[in-house]
């Protein structure tokens, strides 16, 4: 987790599972884990850094997220990024980055009765827990509220899916990457769009971004991605996906892959 009245509108691809966030991408979904389940998301993402940002070269990103759901469509979300930094010179810090604790409400669900999308907003507190000394945390305490609406379309084979969000406090970066402004407020957004393939596959394509409210260039973050989600088996999927960006805050070119996994889902299946 820039431009003041207007805020960056991004085209975001989602993922398979209407269960699941939108792993690999970075725009979020409104649907929340089931109460009293728990629901876990892995990715690593290798990046190429911009040429601005020498002499960072380039950032690995390991990101571990627990949901757990709440009764009244609620779910409490924590997450926290391992990453290694590569350098021209010097030693490549590797440590864990900046934890989030935030909460999901999804306060209308879409039917076929009305013509409103699914809709859902998140708060995240992120704790300055990373080395801001070597790059690895922000050394701010970051506060963002995030709004989303999904509609499907296609015989909800096909779906898009809107984020707008801003960060009251702190600011967007995961180590070097991100909009590294030491006040707020910072502006993002998304616009995503999908489409299952099959029962098992979904691919789509994403752009996203934010702004801060200096207008600065290096301030700025502007990317795109293609990817999707491969289910394995009802509770389990792979994902993947291959981004690249301009600006300062953007890397230049990365590659993601991970998985999604509902934790009863999967232990009863081993039970069987």
């Amino acid at each position: 987790m820039d431009l003041r009245p207007s805020l960056l509108i991004m085209l975001a691809a989602s993922c398979a599972v209407p269960m699941w966030a939108q792993l690999p991408f970075y725009t979020d979904d409104p649907s929340v884990t089931e109460p009293g389940k728990f629901h876990f998301e892995f990715f690593n993402e290798f990046d190429f850094l911009q040429d601005s940002q020498f002499p960072n070269l380039r950032q690995n990103t390991v990101n571990y997220k627990l949901n757990y759901g709440l009764p009244h469509s609620l779910e409490l979300d924590v997450d926290s990024p391992y990453l290694a930094i590569f350098r021209a010179f010097g030693n490549a810090p590797v440590g864990v980055g900046d934890t989030n604790l935030g909460m999901k409400w999804s306060f209308h669900k879409e039917s076929e009765a009305a013509s409103l999308p699914a809709m859902s907003t998140s708060m995240y507190i992120e704790f300055p827990t990373g080395d801001a000394r070597q790059g690895l945390g922000s050394g701010l305490t970051d506060y963002w509220l995030n709004f989303i609406a999904q509609h499907s379309f296609s015989k909800k084979t096909s779906r898009i899916t809107a984020n707008l969000g801003i960060v009251f406090a702190g600011n967007t970066s995961t180590g070097v990457l991100g909009v590294q402004t030491n006040r707020g407020r910072v502006y993002t957004g998304g616009l995503s769009l999908l489409h299952d393939f099959s029962e098992k596959l979904t691919l789509g394509a994403e752009l996203y971004g934010g702004v801060s409210r200096t207008r600065e260039l290096g301030r700025s973050q502007l990317q795109a991605m293609i990817g999707g989600q491969y289910t394995i088996r009802d509770g389990l999927a792979v994902t993947f996906g291959l981004l690249g960006g301009k600006y300062f805050a953007t890397p230049r070119i990365g590659m993601q892959t991970g998985f999604a996994v509902d934790l009863p889902a999967v232990w009863q299946s081993v039970q069987k």
